[in-house]
C-alpha cells in the first residue's frame, strides 16, 4: 500500500478544486515542506489506477475557530502574570512593612539605650552623651545643639520617641555638618586669600602714594608752601604794616626781608606756581605736604579777586565822576589782608598739629578733588601703575556718599 501523505501530494492540492481527483503520484518528483493542516484524507485502488481522495483546504469557519482559541490562550496568560505581579506587590509591600517595623524597633530600642534617666525624652546632654557612646568620639556642644535642632519638631529643647530617627540618621546628619563646615572653611580661608592680596594691594598702593601719617618733619616743610600766597597777599597789607612804629615789630621785618628776596628773583609768582604745582604730583611726598601745596596755590588764585573786583568797582566809580574816600579803601584792604592772615593762621596751626587744614570754604574742596587716593589707580601684575577710568572714581565716590 503507497503512502499518499507524501508531501508531493500537496502540489497537487494547491492546483485542484473541490473534489477527488484521480492522478498519478509516479508522476510527482516535486517534493516542497510545505505544511497544510489535513482534515481527513482515503485511499482505494481502481483498476490499474490508483485514486486519491484529496482532503479540503481548511474553511475560514475552521480558521477562526483557530484564531478564538488563540486569543483564549493570550487572555489567560495575560491574567496569569496580572496574578504574578499582584502577588509580587502584596510580597514587596510585606518586605517593606516588615523593614520598618524592624527599624522603629532599632529606633525604640536605641532611645531607651539614650534615655539614661528614663523620663520619655532624650536631652540635649543624654544625645550627647549617646551619640559619643556609641560613634565612639568626641562632639562639640554646638555641634549637638545642632543636631536638636535640626529633628526636635515640637521646639521643646528635647527629643521624642517619635522625634527620634536613629543612630545612623543622626550619623548622616553630622556628616552633613561636617561637609557644610568644611566648605565654609574652605570658603572663609578662599575669602581671607582675597583681603591678604587687597591688604597687600593696598600696602604697595600705600607705599607708592604716601598717605601715611606725617612725621614732625613732614609737618615743619607743610607751612612753607603757604608762604606763596603770603607773598602775594603783603600787597594788600600796606597800610598795616607801613603804619608808624611798624619796623620795630619783628615779625614785620622778617616778612620784609622775605619779600625782598621774593621779589628778587625775576618771575618769582609763576616760578612758584610751577614748582608747588609740580611737587603737588608728587605720590612720595607726605599728603599733608602735597595738600598744603595744592590750596596754596588756590589760595594764591583766590588773591586775584578782590585785586580785579577793587579795580572793576574804582574804573566804574569813577567814570561816574565817583571817587571813594580814602578810609574805605584802606578799610577793605585791610580787611583782605587779615582775613588772609586769619586763614593761614589757620593752615599753619592745623598742619603743625598733624591735621589736613580741609575747613577753608570752597577752597578746601577743590583741593580734595585734586588730591590722588589709591582708589584712583591699580597696579597691574607687572608692578606698573594704571590709572583706573575717571567714571569709575566718580562711582567710587557716590558709593562713599552713600
Amino acid at each position: 500500500k503507497m503512502s499518499y501523505y507524501k508531501p508531493t501530494i500537496v502540489f497537487a492540492l494547491l492546483c485542484g478544486m473541490n473534489g477527488k481527483y484521480h492522478m498519478n503520484v509516479d508522476a510527482f518528483t516535486i517534493t516542497p515542506k510545505i505544511h497544510i493542516p489535513i482534515v481527513s484524507s482515503t485511499s482505494h485502488h481502481t483498476s490499474g489506477h490508483q485514486s486519491i481522495a484529496v482532503n479540503r483546504i481548511p474553511t475560514p469557519t475552521l480558521l477562526q475557530m483557530s484564531s478564538g482559541k488563540d486569543q483564549e490562550d493570550d487572555d489567560d496568560e495575560i491574567e496569569r502574570l496580572r496574578a504574578m505581579a499582584a502577588k509580587l506587590r502584596a510580597e514587596a509591600a510585606t518586605l517593606e512593612a516588615d523593614k520598618a517595623q524592624q527599624m522603629a524597633d532599632a529606633a525604640e530600642k536605641a532611645f531607651r539605650q539614650f534615655d539614661t534617666n528614663q523620663d520619655g525624652e532624650i536631652s540635649l546632654a543624654e544625645l550627647k552623651a549617646g551619640l559619643e557612646k556609641v560613634l565612639k568620639t568626641e562632639l562639640s556642644d554646638q555641634r549637638v545643639k545642632d543636631l536638636m535642632e535640626e529633628f526636635d519638631a515640637s521646639g521643646d529643647g528635647a527629643l521624642q520617641l517619635d522625634e527620634f530617627v536613629g543612630v545612623d540618621r543622626f550619623r548622616n546628619k553630622l556628616e552633613e555638618f561636617s561637609r557644610e563646615e568644611k566648605r565654609m572653611a574652605s570658603e572663609a580661608k578662599q575669602m581671607a586669600l582675597r583681603e591678604q592680596e587687597v591688604a597687600q594691594l593696598l600696602e604697595a598702593k600705600a607705599e607708592i602714594l604716601n598717605d601715611k601719617a606725617p612725621t614732625n618733619q613732614d609737618k615743619i616743610l607743610s607751612i612753607l608752601p603757604y608762604l606763596f600766597p603770603l607773598m602775594d597777599g603783603l600787597q594788600y597789607g600796606r597800610f598795616l604794616l607801613g603804619a608808624e612804629g611798624a619796623e620795630a615789630n619783628p615779625f614785620v621785618v622778617i616778612l620784609a626781608l622775605l619779600y625782598a628776596l621774593y621779589r628778587s628773583v625775576p618771575f618769582s609768582g609763576f616760578i612758584a606756581f610751577f614748582v608747588l604745582n609740580f611737587l603737588g604730583g608728587n605720590p612720595s611726598i607726605n599728603r599733608l605736604i602735597r595738600y598744603n601745596m595744592q590750596q596754596a596755590i588756590f589760595l594764591d588764585i583766590a588773591l586775584f579777586f578782590p585785586g580785579l573786583l577793587s579795580g572793576l568797582i574804582g574804573l566804574t566809580a569813577g567814570s561816574a565822576g565817583f571817587q571813594f574816600p580814602a578810609i574805605v579803601t584802606q578799610l577793605s584792604t585791610d580787611a583782605i589782608f587779615v582775613s588772609l592772615l586769619a586763614v593761614l593762621g589757620y593752615c599753619t596751626a592745623s598742619s603743625l598739629l598733624g591735621i589736613t587744614p580741609n575747613k577753608i570754604p570752597i577752597v578746601s574742596p577743590a583741593v580734595d578733588d585734586r588730591m590722588p587716593t589709591v582708589d584712583m589707580f591699580d597696579i597691574d601684575a607687572e608692578g606698573r601703575i594704571t590709572p583706573r577710568p575717571r567714571e569709575e572714581d566718580e562711582d567710587r565716590k557716590d558709593d562713599k556718599k552713600n
